[in-house]
């Protein structure tokens, strides 16, 4: 099989995917097309069926299994299949496993780091709180486990969200140690908890797609929730200590206009947004420079609004 992330242009395609989306549309001359994104477990391409009335089209929808036939080119930069012919596939003609992307990292092996962080946290009330959710929520338990940290971006893979809160964690870890003044019992549990939100906000692959609850609410407000939830059922917690923690999953993305309902106002919520943020920005780096052929300029990126270039071994 031919991964996606081994496309070059000039290929010729001839293999099975996931149809992760399909789209019917209009060209400018007003003849139909279809608009679909393509996935394997390296990733995704977008491809135009532009002739859909032609016999070597099957009928098919999103989340079908495709055999497609089709020309890799290149439009304004990025990689795009144009789509000849498309048969629909049935059981047994694939492996699931080549469609779904999974962190690289062992699924099991960091939920126990994980879990041994939460064991090190002193802190009776926000100990309790962790472990309704880490340790008896069984349902939370494995849809964490299985779910991204994002539809697109950064760490959008089966186990992503996992691997992102414990680099968030790890970071924060590393800030306590350099800065006294952070509770580091608070900041820990924060990071843990900070994207909980997106096992109810972005649903699990195949789909990998926004839920009703992430359209309406986003997973900061989803995940502020939760937490209040669980604390309700924990006697005796602190008011104060739930709003500093509240407090800190509702400014976890430091900016307004970065979707945060509140700027952060103690430290341990400044500690936050800036280990939330620098994973999120060096993880989508590797990404970026994972899926790249090349070592020279990688062209405009929109997050860092800027042309990347690769490192250059001197």
């Amino acid at each position: 099989m031919k991964f996606i992330k081994d496309y070059k242009e000039g290929d010729r395609v001839s293999d099975i995917y996931l149809c992760k989306h399909k789209q019917s549309a209009i060209t400018k001359n007003g003849k139909p097309y279809y608009n679909v994104i393509l996935q394997d477990k390296t990733g995704t391409i977008d491809a135009k069926v532009w002739d859909p009335n032609n016999a070597g089209i099957e009928e098919f929808d999103s989340l079908d299994y495709i055999e497609v036939v089709g020309d890799v080119n290149n439009f304004q930069g990025a990689l795009q299949l144009s789509v000849k012919r498309i048969r629909c596939c049935h059981e047994g003609e694939y492996d699931t496993s080549n469609y779904l992307p999974v962190s690289s990292k062992n699924i099991d092996d960091m939920m126990n780091e994980l879990l041994g962080i939460i064991n090190s946290i002193e802190n009776v009330y926000l100990k309790e709180l962790l472990q309704a959710f880490f340790v008896k929520d069984e349902k939370f338990i494995d849809d964490f486990k299985k779910s991204s940290a994002a539809k697109t971006v950064h760490h959008a893979f089966i186990g992503g969200l996992l691997e992102h809160t414990l680099s968030v964690a790890g970071l924060c870890e590393y800030y306590c140690s350099r800065y006294p003044l952070l509770k580091r019992d608070l900041l820990l549990c924060a990071a843990i908890c900070h994207d909980i939100g997106k096992t109810r906000e972005i649903s699990l692959f195949p789909e990998n797609d926004y839920t009703d609850d992430g359209q309406f609410l986003g997973h900061i407000v989803i995940g502020t929730e939760m937490i209040s939830e669980k604390i309700r059922e924990i006697q005796g917690f602190p008011e104060f200590l739930a709003n500093e923690l509240k407090h800190c999953i509702l400014s976890h993305h430091g900016e307004f206009e970065f979707g945060s309902p509140k700027k952060p106002a103690i430290m341990e919520a400044v500690a936050l947004s800036f280990a939330d943020n620098t994973d999120a920005k060096l993880q989508t780096f590797t990404e970026i420079l994972n899926a790249s052929t090349n070592s020279d300029w990688l062209g405009f990126n929109r997050l860092f609004e800027s042309n990347v270039i690769a490192s250059r071994l001197e």
